[in-house]
């Protein structure tokens, strides 16, 4: 097989407060190399803060490359663009996708999935709306208590309705979803932190609107942990995620989702990663960065 015909897998990151979008490329999914001097290829315009927190890119079925992330610590709304080649990039644009919650405390960590039933784009991210969901206002930290919300679009220029997506009793933020057969996949953080969860926990649905309600126990240890993605590499389930408290990004391995492996030892990224997503890609489509 020659390179154009390999797929390579790109991280998208951050670092320190929220500097801008990071890439970093890996062949074997272990050893990950800073693209770019280690440099943004994109740094925040919009927001109150203006930070790029969590950046999520998404290999879009357009051609094109779309990215969301955490444009602001508190507000109703998150970034947005697109790029033909992770070099060039759209106006950035705050989407307010909670302006109808007059309350709402935040937008975190947005991602992007892609419906192919529907062939459209879902967007869902984590927010908190004081007095929504009042048996567990008193588990997380400054009162925040979050549920999963999303929106769905088919061009990144309309876009549906706000709706809860997922809400399965507690406090949850960083959820990621991935596709496997027919069935769909959820890792998420579990944010309480009264009592103290702060872990990665998955669930798993036929559908992807609701059946998800049977969450597994933590698969992370007793650190603090949050920001999942995950991807399948050789009929295995490798799970990334921020040791947050650690400065460090974890991994597990898993080949059916029961047992799982800590291999945090054995995956190597550039020094201050945080809250990354990874994808995989044709080489033909990054060559020009590397």
């Amino acid at each position: 097989m020659n390179d154009d015909q390999r797929s390579f897998f790109i991280f998208s990151y951050f670092k320190g407060h929220g500097d801008g979008l990071h890439l970093a490329w890996s062949s074997d999914g272990f050893h990950w190399k800073a693209l770019n001097g280690d440099q943004p290829y994109l740094t925040p315009e919009v927001g109150k803060e203006k930070i790029m927190r969590d950046p999520f890119l998404c290999s879009g079925k357009d051609g094109l490359f779309h990215l969301v992330w955490t444009a602001e610590w508190h507000g109703n709304g998150i970034g947005y663009a697109s790029s033909p080649d992770l070099i060039h990039w759209s106006t950035q644009q705050f989407l307010p996708v909670m302006a109808h919650e007059p309350t709402v405390r935040n937008c975190w960590a947005p991602e992007i999935f892609f419906d192919e039933e529907e062939n459209r784009y879902l967007i869902f991210w984590a927010s908190s709306i004081p007095g929504r969901f009042p048996d567990t206002d008193h588990t997380g930290e400054g009162g925040l208590n979050h549920r999963m919300y999303f929106v769905t679009t088919g061009d990144f220029k309309t876009f549906s309705e706000t709706r809860l997506f997922f809400d399965a009793g507690f406090n949850v933020i960083d959820a990621t979803l991935v596709k496997d057969d027919d069935r769909y996949i959820m890792f998420m953080k579990d944010e309480t932190l009264n009592p103290c969860q702060k872990n990665i926990r998955f669930a798993i649905s036929r559908q992807l609107f609701g059946g998800f309600e049977r969450v597994s126990p933590p698969i992370t240890g007793s650190y603090w942990a949050e920001g999942p993605t995950a991807i399948k590499i050789r009929g295995k389930w490798i799970v990334y995620f921020d040791k947050y408290k650690l400065n460090l990004i974890g991994g597990l391995r898993s080949s059916d989702l029961k047992a799982w492996e800590d291999i945090s030892d054995s995956v190597h990224f550039p020094d201050g990663v945080q809250h990354g997503s990874v994808v995989q890609i044709s080489f033909e489509r990054v060559k020009h960065l590397l």
